[in-house]
């Protein structure tokens, strides 16, 4: 009879997610990552009391109602909206397009002008069906603005010509004929009060982040009815309240009769590679849990035996400046082909410029971001969902789906462009099927 129930391979918000609804329905849970902390690429580091997104800026969004209640059952989250400006050779734009963006790009003043202009333009370049991702973008806000604020950006982003990207990246941007600035349009938007990372511990019931591979102590014992609408603070009480592993015997018989408790219990470790030195799944690991939740690179998993999928990697250059205020928002974005960088993010303004007593931060941290391919022994961010990449990844799924042990899922797992609510409702998708939940 193996240790546990699942082993979770990646405590982002997939892994966490699967590790709490497990742990809810009364499983055990082992959850490894082989970085040295949790919570995955939404993972925030405290840096002169601003909350710093170590791997990106990440602003949740979504229009799904059972999500939104989902997240809140582990944090509360602010009002922030994202409204970034582009800077292109020192002249700023407001994102995403709007009337401001057409005022300033064409001089143009009512709702009619801009659409008049912009469909000038797309007359002029004769486009009826677009196939690539310029043709997308000249099609939604003209050659001017394709030029100026897409192009450049977008190129650097991906590391390849505008003309051999698919349209549907493009597709993502919001184009408005109103004064409306808000990046996203989203029912529900805002950042996580305290951060991500404090969020993440809270859907892992507050365990204790262990390092190294020393398993079988510190697990917590999860509640199986929190509410939509709790906080994580009343969420750290219930995991407090439900002990730890050296009491779990104890209180098994206790939990039976508790019809607030699940009899599950999660067990975090990091700095635990899943891979042995020949890149293969570790045995030993393997041998600890009945399933597997993976959520790394699908590739990866494989020894790569089919070739590489492609991903673009960023690498960030972060600085700590001693003055309050930097450029004036949470991004922006440079989007000429000169500058090296894609944008710099001044992380203190996703929540408003205060720590969290409320006070003003004296000081602020900025992260300029540089897009790059992906090569082994990087980071893997984003998937390049292009035909090729996508025929090499069903070859991929056939190899998954053989693995009937193995859970894939993620966005490195499943190969997909997710957005954070994406991941969360896959991975409560599959908590439906897998756990009955």
């Amino acid at each position: 009879m193996s240790k546990y129930d699942y082993l979770v391979v990646g405590a982002g918000l997939y892994g966490a997610v699967f590790a709490h609804e497990a742990a809810a329905a009364g499983k055990k849970v082992l959850v490894i990552d082989r970085r040295p902390n949790i919570a995955g690429n939404v993972y925030t580091e405290d840096v002169e009391k601003i909350h710093v997104h170590k791997y990106g800026a990440h602003i949740f969004h979504t229009n799904d109602g059972r999500v939104w209640d989902y997240v809140q059952k582990f944090a509360t989250f602010n009002r922030f909206t994202n409204s970034p400006v582009a800077n292109f050779h020192g002249e700023l734009y407001s994102l995403p397009f709007n009337m401001y963006t057409f005022n300033k790009m064409w001089g143009v003043v009512t709702p009619e002008e801009a659409a008049e202009k912009i469909e000038s333009q797309r007359r002029e370049a004769g486009i009826t069906e677009p196939r690539n991702l310029e043709e997308q973008a000249i099609s939604l806000v003209g050659t001017d603005i394709y030029e100026k604020l897409i192009k450049g950006y977008t190129e650097k982003q991906w590391g390849r010509p505008c003309t051999e990207l698919p349209a549907f990246i493009i597709k993502r941007l919001p184009v408005r004929l109103t004064f409306d600035n808000n990046y996203f349009n989203a029912l529900y938007q805002g950042i996580p009060v305290g951060g991500y990372t404090k969020m993440v511990a809270a859907m892992l019931g507050g365990a204790a982040i262990q390092t190294g591979e020393d398993f079988g102590k510190d697990a917590v014992k999860v509640s199986a009815n929190a509410q939509p609408g709790s906080d994580a603070a009343s969420v750290a009480a219930d995991a407090q309240t439900c002990g730890n592993a050296a009491s779990v015997a104890a209180d098994a018989q206790t939990c039976e009769n508790e019809t607030n408790v699940g009899c599950g219990s999660i067990e975090v470790h990091v700095g635990v590679d899943f891979f042995d030195e020949s890149g293969a799944p570790r045995k030993d690991l393997r041998a600890l849990a009945d399933r597997v939740v993976y959520t790394g690179a699908i590739d990866a998993y494989f020894g790569y035996k089919l070739g590489y999928l492609e991903y673009r990697s960023v690498r960030f250059e972060n600085e700590l400046l001693d003055k309050p205020n930097f450029q004036g928002n949470a991004a922006v974005n440079y989007t000429d082909r000169e500058t090296p960088w894609t944008r710099i993010i001044e992380h203190k303004w996703f929540e408003f410029g205060k720590d969290d007593e409320g006070n003003d931060i004296p000081k602020t941290v900025i992260s300029r971001e540089y897009s790059s391919e992906w090569k082994p022994g990087d980071e893997p961010y984003y998937p390049v969902n292009d035909e090729k990449n996508g025929k090499l990844y069903e070859e991929y799924k056939k190899l998954a789906d053989a693995e009937t042990d193995v859970i894939f899922g993620g966005r490195l797992g499943e190969y997909k462009y997710y957005d954070m609510d994406k991941v969360i409702a896959s991975a409560l998708d599959m908590c439906e099927r897998e756990l009955g939940k």
